[in-house]
């Protein structure tokens, strides 16, 4: 498929409505330096630095859901512990439905936790309880689900192999899709997959693949009857197989012509961290055919999302913006640029994921080299930066008439093409304290040159628990300075 017919689709796609149902982890993230052994045993002493808590299983699915602009409940299992009040609270963050989610005081809700130095994971420790559900829970997760497919566009089912998905829950998912008119897709776990007989498709990866037909798939061509066989052992629609760097293949009975399958090169620019990918592919295939398009479209739309989401750290998710921005189309060559309209989603979907957010603010009138040092020391405090920007009209206000030099959508896109750069928003008030508020940043960064005067927006950040960085100021870099230069030079030229 080409770009504009990418862009098209996207870009009329709607906000559907996508049930999930499946496994609740929350990821924590333990990020430090090791510079001893300990004396207790020959082991590495993890000094921490950072700690970070997300959304794993079905909940990263919604993560990736809630990014794309779809509406989103959840039906799942979580404990009567903290963990589980955790996951509440992110779901509830990104205003993700919850309230068929089913407590178990008998059962720990799933957490894993990663020990990490630099990008390099060194430990992972698992507290999970994989064992049968009770009657009960069972009742209460397949009343949820009837209660609540007769409103979803689509129904995907997250397997983690935790335990929630049992072959009565799977059943009823399944049926309730289908009496519906509802797809049902599956990214499953485990080598039987006759247990989602009747389901719309399934997307294991290329190894999952391989356990469920018992043979290896070392052969790019054995893929389509690999697909078929899928299909068929599962009674299904049609079949996705991601295959990492190698792309995504599909294969559809009825959802396109018979018998039609093809394999999407993979588009990932850079390979950072491949965790959650798997996630992000089902809920794009799932809110594309939520909103009625074809599974080619979806696919294509999902490899475009998977190659950005690899080059970020961790379970991370993409936004529609970030797709056109790919395909070209975006409000910038990246995606970056959001209006104040688009901040809460935007700092609901960080904070989602465990973000660390930095803020800054400043007219970025002419950028020189003093701006990037800058830009780079605000962005070392953290996962993300995000950039507050004059409008032309506060610029004038707070510089004189004849400034700026360089119109906003002009300092916009040039501050969203840094790669330091994770978000521009431009605001008009003469102060920044309105756009501080609505962001609360975990760090606001201004020049070394507030160290004597107050900073707007400290207040309110410290307050919330958050600090306040100076940068430090470099002489004779200011852009002031570059329009006096330029100004004597005119002035010398007549």
């Amino acid at each position: 498929m080409n770009e504009v017919q990418l862009q098209r689709a996207l870009e009329g796609l709607g906000r559907p409505r996508v049930l999930i149902v499946g496994d609740l982890i929350l990821d924590r993230y333990v990020v430090g330096d090791v510079r001893r052994i300990s004396p207790e045993a020959p082991i590495p002493v993890l000094r921490g630095r950072h700690f970070d808590e997300r959304l794993g299983g079905a909940g990263n699915v919604a993560v990736n859901l809630h990014a794309m602009g779809a509406r989103v409940e959840v039906v799942g299992i979580l404990g009567e512990d903290e963990p589980a009040s955790r996951q509440l609270e992110l779901l509830a963050a990104i205003d993700v439905g919850t309230d068929g989610c089913i407590r178990d005081g008998e059962r720990p809700s799933t957490v894993k936790t990663r020990m990490i130095i630099g990008v390099n994971q060194m430990l992972r420790l698992d507290w999970e309880d994989t064992r049968s559900l009770s009657e009960g829970c069972e009742r209460g997760l397949v009343s949820a689900i009837e209660d609540r497919v007769s409103r979803a566009n689509a129904v995907v089912l997250s397997d983690y192999g935790k335990g929630v998905l049992t072959g009565t829950v799977l059943r009823a998912a399944i049926d309730a899709g289908r009496r519906a008119g509802v797809p049902v897709l599956v990214d499953p776990k485990g080598a039987d997959f006759s247990r989602y007989r009747g389901a719309t498709l399934v997307t294991p990866n290329r190894t999952e693949a391989e356990e469920a037909l018992g043979r290896p798939l070392a052969d790019l061509d054995l893929l389509g009857d690999a697909a078929r066989e899928l299909i068929e052992l599962a009674q299904l629609e049609a079949a996705v197989i991601t295959l990492g760097k190698e792309g995504i293949f599909f294969r559809s009975e009825t959802l396109a012509p018979e018998g039609a399958q093809g394999r999407v090169v993979s588009l990932a620019r850079e390979v950072f961290d491949v965790t959650g990918a798997g996630d992000t592919v089902i809920a794009q295939l799932g809110i594309a055919l939520a909103g009625g398009l074809s599974l080619e479209t979806a696919v294509h739309l999902a490899n475009h999302a998977a190659g950005l989401v690899v080059g970020k750290r961790g379970a991370a998710s993409v936004t529609r913006q970030e797709i056109l921005g790919v395909l070209g189309r975006g409000r910038s060559a990246s995606g970056k640029i959001f209006t104040r309209e688009d901040l809460p989603r935007v700092i609901a979907d960080w904070r989602s994921q465990g973000k660390r957010i930095v803020f800054t603010n400043g007219c970025f009138d002419i950028l020189h080299a003093g701006h990037i040092d800058y830009l780079r020391f605000a962005r070392s405090r953290g996962d993300v930066l995000l950039v507050g920007i004059n409008d032309d009209q506060s610029v004038r206000r707070l510089k004189g008439s004849d400034r700026p030099i360089v119109s906003l959508s002009d300092r916009m896109e040039v501050l969203a093409a840094l790669q330091m750069v994770d978000g521009v928003v431009p605001f008009g008030e003469d102060t920044p304290a309105g756009i501080v508020e609505e962001v609360t940043p975990h760090v606001l960064v201004k020049g070394d040159d507030y160290r004597f005067k107050p900073v707007v927006g400290r207040d309110w950040v410290e307050t919330h628990g958050g600090e306040v960085h100076l940068a430090p100021f470099v002489e004779g870099r200011s852009t002031s300075a570059i329009v006096e230069r330029l100004r004597g030079d005119g002035e010398r030229s007549r």
